[in-house]
């Protein structure tokens, strides 16, 4: 039985799939871009189903960051049958597409072979995937919104952990504010709106709880924020 993460908005497409897929598989269900990129960091999973009309974070930007850290197999799913953009799809890392609305036995034979593909075995147990659950001295606990070290835990909110993982899956890429906003809120940024500000200084101050000896999120003046480039994710801070 393989683990499918289902990044979906629509409700009716969703719970048609998984009534396709479910007899055989374990499905978990995502409605949003940066919902689904959460879980595919820190959860292992067999293949993604992505949508690529998604609120927030289109489905192209959540498989170019799930392609930072994994290549686990990856179906499109798109209304838009523009050749051009199945092109792109396929050069950013999809493993196949499909057009809706498509034929629910076809989905799930290009599942089939897709997972046949990769090795997974019908009743193997999915395989801890290689995402990143530590940064620098810290320890990343998605379940609880939690961050740690030596025992000690900090709870985030469930923004302030969306900024921080959202940093971490493309280490060394500058976000801006606006982009940053969008992929955590999944709503548009307004400027002048001081509600980024607020988390990241937030975030800041319960990170320095654990570790006041160099900051982890750095700000590029003029650009954006990115992860410090100092501290290494999945080990110590150099």
């Amino acid at each position: 039985m393989a683990r499918i993460l289902i990044i979906e908005d629509n409700q009716d497409i969703h719970a048609l799939i998984k009534q396709s897929l479910g007899q055989e598989h374990e499905l978990v269900s995502a409605f949003a871009g940066t919902e689904g990129l959460l879980y595919c960091q820190f959860q292992p999973v067999d293949l993604v189903l992505l949508d690529y009309m998604l609120p927030g974070m289109n489905g192209q930007a959540v498989l170019e960051a799930i392609r930072a850290f994994s290549q686990v197999p990856v179906i499109m799913l798109t209304a838009l049958g523009d050749k051009k953009l199945i092109s792109q799809m396929l050069l950013a890392g999809a493993n196949d597409y499909m057009v809706k609305p498509f034929d629910f036995e076809e989905l799930y034979a290009r599942v089939a072979v897709q997972l046949r593909t990769a090795g997974h075995e019908a009743g193997a147990s999915s395989q801890p995937s290689q995402a990143i659950t530590r940064l620098g001295q810290l320890e990343l606990k998605p379940d609880s919104f939690e961050i740690s070290r030596e025992g000690q835990a900090v709870r985030l909110s469930k923004k302030e952990f969306g900024i921080l993982t959202t940093l971490l899956g493309e280490p060394q890429r500058i976000f801006t504010k606006e982009l940053l906003y969008e992929l955590v809120w999944q709503d548009a940024f307004i400027p002048g709106d001081n509600t980024l500000n607020t988390h990241l200084s937030n975030l800041r101050k319960k990170i320095s709880q654990l570790d006041d000896s160099q900051d982890y999120i750095e700000t590029v003046w003029g650009l954006g924020v990115r992860l410090a480039q100092g501290v290494r994710p999945g080990g110590e801070a150099t």
